[in-house]
C-alpha cells in the first residue's frame, strides 16, 4: 500500500520513526533547508504568517519569538495537528486540521505564505498557488521547499542502500507520480521539473525573486564528513516569490 499525501503521518510506528530521524543532529532539514528559508524570509517582525503543511508547528513558535504579529497553519496529518494544537496552546497563533486539496483560501490577506517540503506530495498545484497568490497582500511573499527534483526523478539510487554513495538521474523530464520507499513504507509523490515550477508561480502572478538548491555551508555543520557528502548532489529547491 503507498500512502498519499500527509495519511502516512497518522501512523503511530511511522510517525515517531519520522520525528526521530527529523530531530537528528545530522538531519539536513537543519543544516540546510532551516538556514536558507530564514534568510529568504527576511524579517518577520509584525507580519502575518500562513504556514501550509505546518506539522508540529515548532516553526510557528519560532516566527512568533522572532516577531510575528499573527501564525495560521494548516495540517493534514491528524497526529500533526493534535501536536501543533497543543504546542500552539496559550498563543496568538492558530492551526486548523486539512489537507491542502480541501482547503479552502479566505479573503483575509496575509503578508506571507510559507511551505516546507510539502508540494511534491500534492498532484495539482496550480489552484494552490493560485489560492496563495489571491490571498497575499500587495507585496506579499510566496517561499517554499520541496525535495530537489533531481532526486525525486527516480529512486533507483536508493534501492540497494540507504546511505546512497552514487545517485541515478533518470526519466527527469517524465513528470508526475513517483513511489518513494521511505522509512519501511511507501509513500507517494510527485515529480516536477525546475521549470515547471516556475511556469506554475508564472501563471498564477507571480514574481521569481530568488531561487536555491539548497547549497550547503561549512558552518552549518559540526562534522567535516557530512558536510561534504552533502556538498555531493542537492536536496532541496527552494523558492522565494512576491505578489
Amino acid at each position: 500500500m503507498a500512502y498519499t499525501g500527509s495519511s502516512l503521518y497518522d501512523k503511530e510506528q511511522f510517525f515517531e520513526s519520522y520525528r526521530a530521524r527529523r530531530n537528528r543532529e545530522t538531519s539536513p532539514n537543519n543544516s540546510i533547508e532551516s538556514p536558507i528559508l530564514y534568510e529568504l524570509l527576511g524579517e518577520v517582525d509584525g507580519k502575518s504568517v500562513l504556514d501550509l503543511g505546518c506539522g508540529d508547528a515548532r516553526f510557528g513558535i519560532e516566527l512568533l519569538e522572532k516577531g510575528a504579529a499573527c501564525y495560521t497553519g494548516i495540517e493534514g496529518s491528524k497526529r500533526m495537528f493534535d501536536e501543533a494544537y497543543h504546542l500552539l496552546n496559550g498563543t496568538t497563533a492558530s492551526v486548523y486540521h486539512s489537507t491542502l486539496e480541501d482547503w479552502k483560501f479566505t479573503n483575509s490577506k496575509v503578508d506571507i505564505v510559507v511551505s516546507r517540503l510539502l508540494f511534491h506530495y500534492i498532484k495539482d498545484l496550480q489552484p494552490i498557488f493560485q489560492g496563495v497568490y489571491d490571498q497575499l497582500n500587495d507585496n506579499g511573499k510566496f517561499i517554499f521547499s520541496v525535495q530537489h527534483p533531481l532526486c525525486l526523478s527516480t529512486f533507483e539510487s536508493s534501492v540497494s542502500s540507504k546511505k546512497r554513495t552514487n545517485w541515478i538521474v533518470d526519466d527527469y523530464f517524465s513528470m508526475g507520480e513517483r513511489i518513494e520507499r521511505w522509512i519501511d513504507e511507501e509513500v507517494v509523490k510527485y515529480h516536477r521539473t525546475i521549470e515547471e515550477y516556475f511556469r506554475l508561480l508564472k501563471e498564477a502572478g507571480f514574481k521569481i525573486t530568488d531561487l536555491r538548491e539548497g547549497m550547503p555551508k561549512r558552518e552549518n555543520f559540526l562534522q567535516k564528513e557530512e558536510y561534504e557528502r552533502r556538498m555531493r548532489i542537492p536536496l532541496f529547491l527552494i523558492v522565494s516569490c512576491e505578489k
